[in-house]
Formats: structure tokens, sequence, C-alpha cells
């Protein structure tokens, strides 16, 4: 397959249904062969952006450039994009090996060409051997494999995806994310993923942009994110994040002190990243919280809290706890080993907090 590697880029694009602003001034660069995740809650934007990119919706204000060329005007059957839908779209009445050549036949493909670019599109996604059979006669995984040849068969300049994985079970959705992965890689085709399920993003996207209410939150990779989220939306969405509101109120080149909320002043050792006098978020990761038994002697490399536990979970790898701290109920994960009892609901506890997986936030 000739698949070329393109760029994509928005540029204060902004849309508005009446009153309702979906999209305000997004800015998004998209490198050319690159995996990109738009995620965010439902009513977020993304999917509204995907269909702008493949142009079904119009942006009222900004530019959209593919490889620097604005295609805001063109139609969509000009703009050689495919996109897979959530509910994959297929003819029923069709076969696979029709389903996938309808868009090559459309464009009135000589036949020896069609039939060697749909030949290669199902070797492509394994399906060779079901070409002759209709799609209720295949899984929900087979019929997504169906819906990714029947678009790249075409050659178009981007892969755009909607949720292509929310209709299957997990362990399905956990070996399509795969495939789609080593598919992507395999064509080196710039593809453009819209989910709301934080963990399909970030084990699938090279980078990824997060949207609420039509706002762009912060674009990087999965690590970027999470380690270094730009606000409390960021860090609340893109995995678990306990936050407390307050103050900063001193630092020096030694220790930072924070007065939390409803928790009391708390003195942790300063690092470079320290934040400045004044109101702010205090941000930091359950798997980061050591848990002790409250007369269980410490270090003083944490900032330590005294808590009661409100209640359990078991996840098997990990056990999850809900602890009350002052006015705060704050979450830390213990990993499991065989023969580890669980703090039982009631247990005075003691929670570490390290310095270094600490982040505040001012937004």
């Amino acid at each position: 397959m000739n698949l070329n590697k393109v760029s994509l880029e928005a540029r204060h694009i902004s849309l508005s249904y009446g009153p309702t602003e979906v999209l305000r001034d997004v800015n998004i660069r998209i490198e050319p062969g690159e995996f990109f995740a738009l995620l965010g809650p439902s009513g977020s934007g993304k999917s509204t952006l995907l269909r702008l990119i493949a142009g079904f919706n119009q942006h009222q204000r900004g530019e959209l450039l593919i490889d620097g060329k604005d295609i805001t005007g063109t139609p969509p059957h000009l703009r050689n994009v495919g996109m897979v839908f959530q509910n994959y779209a297929l003819w029923p009445h069709m076969t696979v090996w029709d389903n996938v050549a309808f868009g090559l036949v459309e464009r009135k493909e000589p036949r020896d060409s069609l039939r060697a670019k749909v030949g290669a599109a199902l070797d492509l996604v394994g399906l060779s051997d079901y070409a002759q059979r209709r799609p209720s006669q295949l899984s929900g995984g087979q019929q997504q494999r169906v819906a990714l040849a029947r678009t790249v068969v075409i050659e178009p300049k981007l892969l755009l995806l909607d949720e292509p994985l929310s209709n299957l079970d997990k362990n399905l959705r956990v070996q399509m994310r795969e495939e789609l992965r080593n598919l992507q890689r395999t064509l080196g085709l710039t593809t453009i993923f819209v989910t709301h399920d934080q963990e399909e993003a970030m084990t699938t996207a090279d980078r990824m942009a997060v949207l609420d209410k039509g706002v762009l939150q912060q674009v990087g990779t999965a690590t970027a994110l999470f380690d270094f989220p730009a606000n409390r939306f960021v860090a609340s969405f893109v995995g678990t994040a306990n936050l407390l509101e307050g103050q900063v109120t001193r630092v020096n080149g030694e220790t930072l002190t924070f007065q939390a909320k409803g928790v009391g002043n708390m003195v942790l050792p300063s690092t470079r990243e320290a934040p400045a006098v004044g109101p702010a978020t205090m941000a930091f990761r359950p798997h980061t919280v050591n848990i002790r038994v409250r007369d269980e002697h410490v270090d003083a490399s944490r900032a330590w809290l005294d808590g009661r536990v409100e209640s359990s979970e078991f996840l098997g790898e990990s056990s999850r706890y809900r602890v009350r701290v002052g006015d705060a109920v704050l979450v830390a994960n213990q990993p499991h080993f065989c023969g580890l009892s669980l703090f039982q609901p009631g247990a005075e506890v003691r929670l570490g907090i390290e310095s270094t997986q600490v982040r505040f936030l001012t937004g």
C-alpha cells in the first residue's frame, strides 16, 4: 500500500452550535506518522473535532491544515481521510470482500488493481480466509478488522478512529488495541484516535490531547501528562490523583510548608520544582503513598499524616484504601503480596507522602 505520512494542524479552531461553544480556540499539531489520541469525557468536544477533520462538521473560526494546506472548505469526499466509526457501519448484505472493496468501486478503480488492493488489505488484518462471509458471521473483533481494512484500502492521508473499541468486551479491547497499534506502526499512517478511556489512550498513543468542555487542557506523552499534569482536571482525568487545596506558606532551601484545607500544615523536603508562596492544589498519586500502622517507626524523607481507614478494595495486584485525614479522604494503593493482610475499616494508620512525587497545581 502506498501510504504517505502527513501532518495535521488545527490553528485557533472554534465551533459553536448557537450560543453553545463546542470547541474554543483549539491549537494542536500532529506529526507525520504519529498515533495521536483525543481524550476527554462525554461532551468535551473530542468527537466533534474528529468529525471536523473528516469534514462532517464545519468550524466558524480558525484553520485546519493537512501538510500545510488549509482544507477548511474542502468537502469530505475530497479530503482523502479514512474514518472508522464506533459501530463499524458495515453493509450487512455484503460479503467481507465487497465491504472492503466498496470505496474502490465508488472510485472506479480498475478491476485488477481493485483485486490486488482488497487482497492486500484483508491480508493485512488477517481476514483473507473470511472474504466471502457476511458481517453477521463475524465476531466483534473481526468486524472491526473489516472496518479497518475498508478504510485503509483507499490509501487515506489520515486514519480517524472514533471510539472503535467501545463495543468490545474488556479482554478483546486489550487484544484489539495492541492490534491497532501494530497495524498503525506497520502502515506508518498518521492516526487520530478518539476515546474517553485513559488506559486506551495511554497504551496506544504516541501523544495525546486532553479536552474538557471544548477547551484544550494539555498535550503530551502519557508519562508527561501523568507525571506533570497542567491542572486539576488533567491530574484527576489521566489516572487517579489525591488533590488537596490550600496555601504554600513557606519555602526555603530545605523545606516547604503547605497548609492544606481541613488537614493542617504539612512540611515536606523542598524540591527543584518547589512552587511560589500562595494558593495551590497539592496533587499526588495513590501508588506513591506509603501506608503504615499508626505506631510503626517512620523515616523523615516523607511527610506523614495520621488517619483512619474508611474502606478498602482488593484489586488483585494491589489493595486500595480510602483514608480519612481530618476533613479529607485520601486514596492509598498498597502492592499486594501473598500473605499480606489488609487494613480493616477503622484501622489507625499513617500515610507517608514522598515530596518528589508531589505536584503543586495552580490551575
